[in-house]
């Protein structure tokens, strides 16, 4: 599923992160690797998502949202 299918309040796991390189080498030095635990805070209609990566709340677009595949995280306490 892509972090734009994310519910509010639920943590996942980035698996694959799917956007031109550019975008890419930014989130990643924002923080958002391959593994990297993801809280969704709010789901706009707009499409813009809201999360917390590592501690630290981002919003991003609709087209960025959809080009991070995500999967639920099990291991949430």
């Amino acid at each position: 599923m892509t972090l734009r299918e994310g519910i509010i309040g639920n943590r996942y796991q980035v698996k694959e992160i799917q956007l031109e390189d550019k975008i890419k080498r930014r989130l990643q030095m924002l923080g958002m690797t391959k593994g990297t635990g993801v809280r969704v805070l709010n789901n706009k209609k707009s499409g813009s998502v809201i999360m917390k990566v590592r501690g630290t709340r981002f919003a991003i677009g609709r087209r960025i949202a959809e080009g991070i595949l995500v999967e639920e995280d099990v291991y949430e306490q």
